[in-house]
């Protein structure tokens, strides 16, 4: 299952490893404006003499050629960077560009993947298959990888495979659950209609204040007395824009949230409940509703054997001791879009290390990670390829 050759790879290339990704770290680039990175990429690639393709706006799409013929796997990492201003600024590859940082660890998996590349690359003759490379942009915005779907990334693709470093993780742990894995995440925005006027003479108008700040209380009601409590469910306002000044009642009041669910007939019904206690509450006080629904990511749901395989593969490579058992996350991962198309699963690897200052939470400005857990992600997008195409071939 575990090919030495390839572990010999990924030890010898650690060096480079590591450059790699402090390099994106301190060249961050915000979703669909990856250009600089894809840049790279193909550079990258090309030096490797594997064939890519860039996709648009941003992107890359490789394969590499196994050279006997078998099934074809994919491998996705992620390379944007979030709109987060870097507090931990001494690190000496902090970033370069004020407001921006790679804040949930993508410079990390696009290194993983460019060295896990070169590893399988040098042994690519004896892959009973291919290898597909996705470099997907603009996952922070749930909507990279949809449309690298539609530019053909797993056409023809029978498995694949995605890792996302998590800090919250002890460094070089593997979690790969069977089933539910990330959630479902959609924005949903409400705006409230009613009439201003004077603060001094209420008796005039509709405060869509009140009538704002009565929907937040009560929407809460659609998760804790309409969902089966054994299911999980997140409903949360997090932004209400209403009011101009002191004494003036509001007319408009604009709240905006996001619904996280692994269910899709739970998705539906809040998706509905949503609308039936914004128009109920605004009829309430005598004003208007309109929603709004944004689908955003589906549920990442991890195949059985897939799964498995992640497993197997992690404890033949580092040892039994380096599966973890992490809980599924209401966390939003739009990965999900491949895995409607073809089965494959989705990994965590650990790279929380409070002694080296890793432990904080993915999106914040001090957000770093234990670059000891680089070498165990490559070589786990590696060892899974091999071991995948692998499948049914050895005895």
């Amino acid at each position: 299952m575990i090919n030495q050759a390839i572990k010999a790879a990924i030890h010898d290339h650690g060096a480079e490893l590591t450059e790699i990704r402090r390099k994106l770290h301190s060249e961050p680039e915000l979703s669909w404006e990856e250009v600089n990175t894809t840049a790279y990429v193909c550079e990258y690639l090309e030096k490797l003499g594997i064939t890519y393709r860039k996709t648009e706006p941003t992107g890359v799409i490789a394969e590499i050629k196994g050279g006997k013929s078998g099934n074809t796997v994919a491998l996705r990492a992620d390379m944007d960077a979030l709109s987060v201003e870097q507090l931990n600024k001494a690190l000496p590859y902090a970033s370069k560009e004020a407001g921006k940082m790679h804040a949930c660890g993508h410079d990390a998996h696009t290194a993983m993947l460019l060295i896990a590349a070169k590893a399988l690359n040098a042994v690519k003759e004896d892959l009973p298959g291919n290898v597909r490379l996705i470099f997907q942009p603009a996952e922070e915005v749930a909507a990279g990888a949809k449309e690298l779907v539609k530019q053909g990334a797993v056409e023809g693709v029978d498995n694949v495979f995605g890792i996302h470093i998590w800090s919250q993780m002890p460094t070089s742990k593997v979690a790969c659950t069977q089933g539910p894995s990330f959630a479902s995440a959609d924005i949903f925005t409400v705006k409230f209609k009613g009439r201003g006027g004077h603060g001094a003479m209420p008796q005039e108008c509709i405060d869509a204040t009140i009538v704002a700040s009565s929907f937040v209380m009560n929407v809460q009601s659609v998760v804790s007395r309409t969902v089966d409590p054994q299911l999980p469910a997140v409903l949360t306002v997090g932004k209400m824009d209403v009011g101009t000044r002191f004494n003036v009642i509001a007319e408009n009041a604009v709240i905006e949230g996001t619904v996280r669910c692994f269910d899709p007939q739970i998705r539906d019904h809040i998706e509905k409940q949503l609308q039936i206690y914004a128009e109920n509450v605004a009829n309430i006080y005598g004003a208007a509703a309109e929603v709004e629904y944004y689908r955003g990511t589906q549920a990442v749901i991890n195949d059985e054997s897939s799964a498995k395989l992640v497993q197997n593969v992690a404890a033949a490579a580092f040892g039994k001791d380096v599966l973890y058992n992490e809980k599924p996350t209401m966390g939003g991962e739009d990965f999900s879009f491949y895995l409607d198309e073809v089965p494959g699963s989705f990994a965590l690897v650990g790279a929380g290390n409070p002694e080296k200052e890793t432990q904080w939470a993915h999106h914040h400005g001090k957000f770093n990670i234990d670059e000891d857990a680089l070498a165990t992600g490559s070589e786990l997008y590696a060892q899974y390829a091999w071991a995948y195409l692998n499948e049914g071939t050895e005895n």
